[in-house]
């Protein structure tokens, strides 16, 4: 009797029609350990949209507030283009102290370091001038608004954005948004109804015209960077931002040297300077950070969870602070643009 043979048959008819261990193994733990690892990197990706966004409605909440309340007689001690330098000098700062600290980790990589490639860099000044436009503008507008009337107004920007998303971006947006849109006008218009007054609206023409020109260059310049940080998703955010703070500089210093180059060397860089004054400069410096890590990791249109929550906050605040009153009507345009806002974030575009 061949042992053997009859060893090698019964093995292979005890065997016959179950898996191989070694393929079974792979098949069952592989994709247990793929999941929790794209488990792992959804929830800590979920976490750092979260603190992104909770700082930007924070920093959101406290901007216009700041803004507000340096004013003086109507007017600003400081200078606006000074003011507005020093926003730019502190956020460039800010990002080569983290790239200092990631290359003393990581050392210097290919995504990290600072190329000076003009291919690379060309893209830089046309957002960085539109900001300093649009930032030197929102100044000027808290001279015809009060710090909630300016958190309403600042929501036409999504409509801009969401129609240049369309233009150029080419993504399609559905009927959902387009009611919003809609919405968001007719609650920026209820919000600003004065029924004391002769005036039908509260903020003058002049200041809704500097609202709408703010939208556009906030909306296109939105866009713009987000299509520049999303072009190169591996390039460290740090590295993107050095480049469009620096052209920031570069513009705001230009800035300083034709409109007020005369009272700054008369009066000094840092005349009419308060506390406040230096938290509104550090709070424009991290929400400006805040906006490209959302535009990084995140969407430009993220913006407007933080922008809704961040209208009634303004309100509360500007109520202890400068005795705001609320009206019925700035109420239900707020409440208009709440749902406008709602709507717009989950009626999603798709390209």
């Amino acid at each position: 009797m061949d042992y053997r043979k009859d060893y090698a048959d019964t093995r292979s008819s005890s065997t016959q029609g179950l898996p191989k261990k070694l393929d079974d193994e792979y098949e069952v733990t592989i994709p247990l350990v793929s999941s929790v690892k794209e488990v792992n990197a959804s929830g800590t990706e979920w976490k750092r949209k979260s603190m992104v966004t909770f700082a930007l409605t924070i920093l959101t909440s406290s901007q216009g507030i700041l803004i507000a309340w340096s004013k003086r007689a109507g007017g600003y001690d400081y200078s606006v283009t000074s003011a507005n330098f020093m926003v730019e000098l502190l956020k460039g700062l800010i990002s080569v102290g983290a790239l200092f600290k990631i290359w003393r980790k990581d050392g210097v990589t290919e995504d990290n370091r600072l190329s000076m490639s003009w291919d690379e860099v060309k893209v830089y000044p046309i957002p960085a001038i539109l900001y300093l436009v649009k930032n030197i503008l929102q100044y000027y507008i808290f001279l015809f608004v009060d710090a909630p009337s300016y958190q309403i107004l600042k929501n036409l920007n999504i409509i801009t954005t969401g129609v240049l998303y369309k233009v150029f971006l080419k993504r399609r947006l559905t009927p959902i948004q387009w009611a919003a849109y809609a919405l968001l006008a007719l609650g920026c218009t209820t919000a600003q109804l004065n029924s004391s007054s002769e005036h039908v609206l509260q903020t003058p023409f002049k200041g809704w015209a500097m609202a709408i020109v703010m939208a556009l260059l906030s909306g296109f310049a939105g866009v713009y960077t987000e299509v520049i940080i999303k072009k190169r998703p591996s390039r460290n955010i740090n590295v993107q931002n050095f480049w469009l703070y620096l052209f920031g500089i570069v513009f705001n210093a230009f800035a300083i040297f034709t409109q007020d180059f005369d009272a700054i060397v008369n009066k000094g860089f840092f005349y009419g300077y308060t506390t406040i004054t230096v938290c509104m400069i550090t709070n424009h410096a991290l929400s400006g950070i805040a906006v490209s890590m959302v535009m990084k990791y995140a969407d430009n249109i993220v913006k407007v969870y933080s922008t809704s929550v961040a209208m009634l906050l303004t309100a509360v605040i500007s109520m202890m602070l400068f005795n705001f009153k609320l009206t019925l009507p700035f109420v239900l345009g707020s409440l208009v643009v709440s749902i406008a806002v709602f709507l717009h974030s989950h009626g999603k575009a798709t390209k």
